[in-house]
């Protein structure tokens, strides 16, 4: 068996900075924007919010597309290309002047998402360093979860300085300038599958696994716990406040969530070596109901005593923002350890329409879910329930790849 290449410390780096600026300046630059273009484009929130829903769609819609040319070798070209649309709309969206145009720029945007951002790069990574891809993956995490820390602050500095539009214009020079060139020069020689570029890898192969136990658990796994996360951050504010916290609680809380991401990612790179990849990928996953239900516990342990309530509600905190930052990594190489590595990209890809409207539908419920007597109580006790479910998936997916994969 041929030996596989060692990790490549100095690309994931510079992969790593092409993802830091990718996250920065599309997918966090968003939120900054709403405000100034809903008053010059006379636009109400609602409005303003459909941009970025066609961008998550956008982005579902290509992933298999995008997946099935990297498992094909074209990674550079996919990711070229990506980075150069990227900056296109940008600069594009600094000259729009009407609503139909603001959501066109925001749907190709979201297929420059669908080929630059974590689902694209982890493939890269998974193909190129079968043995190590987990490693380079958490690397490449770690420091895109930095992301918000930088380009919130600078991307509201350069608004403020030289308003929005210019503003993006910067944000596209950054595309051209480094995250295109570092695809183009990084990305040559790519892998392709074990029947070489010209077999097409959407064979029997590939439709078998599709259809197969491992992918369709990892998968539900997937979208379960995208449902849970996406649904709890545009609540987490008024969840806070129904919980009872001091209001500089309530608006410091969820800006250390990104933080404790970030702290999660680093324990698992600096400790990961030392126990069993498998039973991590089983008690990291349960981080999240445990810490719902903690949330769920606190109104009851408020009333014997409101600092009990209190340390529940920063236990829930420090479970989700550690767990949601590690589920990163387990998310991102579920597919590859227990379904398929060859195909890893495609598979992925598959995945992209069900975590899009996942990750749009799961806010809209929760939403639904509340009501004035009893707050977030059934929206919480759903999120338990998906998230219990989606852990068992994994598990189950985890114990039918490994008694396979068992000699005799």
């Amino acid at each position: 068996m041929p030996r596989q290449p060692p990790l490549d410390q100095r690309l994931i780096l510079w992969l790593s900075l092409a993802q830091l600026i990718t996250w920065g300046s599309v997918f966090y630059t968003f939120a900054l924007l709403m405000e100034p273009i809903e008053r010059e484009l006379g636009l109400s929130r609602a409005q303003s919010s459909v941009a970025f829903s066609l961008a998550l769609l956008a982005e579902g819609f290509c992933a298999y597309a995008v997946g099935r040319l990297i498992d094909r070798g074209h990674e550079r070209l996919v990711m070229t290309a990506g980075s150069l649309l990227v900056g296109s709309c940008l600069v594009l969206h600094g000259l729009i002047d009407s609503r139909w145009q603001f959501y066109a720029v925001w749907a190709a945007l979201g297929v420059g998402m669908a080929a630059t951002l974590y689902s694209s790069v982890f493939a890269v990574v998974t193909r190129r360093f079968p043995d190590e891809f987990r490693r380079g993956i958490i690397t490449m995490t770690f420091l895109g979860g930095l992301a918000s820390t930088v380009f919130i602050p600078l991307t509201a500095w350069l608004i403020s300085l030289y308003g929005w539009r210019h503003a993006l214009w910067f944000l596209a020079a950054l595309q051209f300038l480094v995250c295109a060139p570092l695809h183009a020069s990084l990305l040559h020689s790519a892998p392709t599958g074990r029947h070489g570029a010209d077999k097409d890898p959407s064979g029997p192969s590939l439709r078998r696994i599709l259809t197969g136990a491992p992918f369709l658990l990892v998968g539900c796994f997937m979208v379960l716990v995208m449902a849970v996360t996406a649904a709890l951050p545009a609540h987490m504010v008024t969840l806070l406040r129904e919980n009872g916290l001091r209001e500089s609680l309530v608006i410091a809380v969820p800006a250390s969530i990104g933080v404790l991401q970030v702290i999660g990612r680093a324990l698992l790179y600096f400790f990961e070596r030392h126990f069993d990849v498998h039973m991590a990928n089983r008690l990291i996953p349960c981080l999240l109901p445990a810490g719902l239900a903690a949330l769920i516990l606190a109104p009851l342990a408020a009333a014997q005593s409101v600092a009990l309530g209190a340390l529940l509600v920063l236990l829930f905190v420090m479970l989700y923002g550690v767990g949601n930052g590690m589920n990163t990594i387990v998310k991102g190489t579920a597919i590859a350890q227990y379904v398929n590595r060859e195909h890893v990209a495609s598979l992925n890809g598959a995945l992209g329409v069900p975590m899009a409207l996942a990750r749009a539908a799961a806010p809209l419920v929760m939403g639904l879910l509340w009501s004035q007597q009893t707050g977030y109580r059934y929206g919480l006790w759903l999120l338990l329930a998906l998230s219990c479910a989606g852990v068992a998936a994994l598990m189950l997916a985890q114990r039918i790849t490994l008694d396979r994969a068992a000699p005799g």
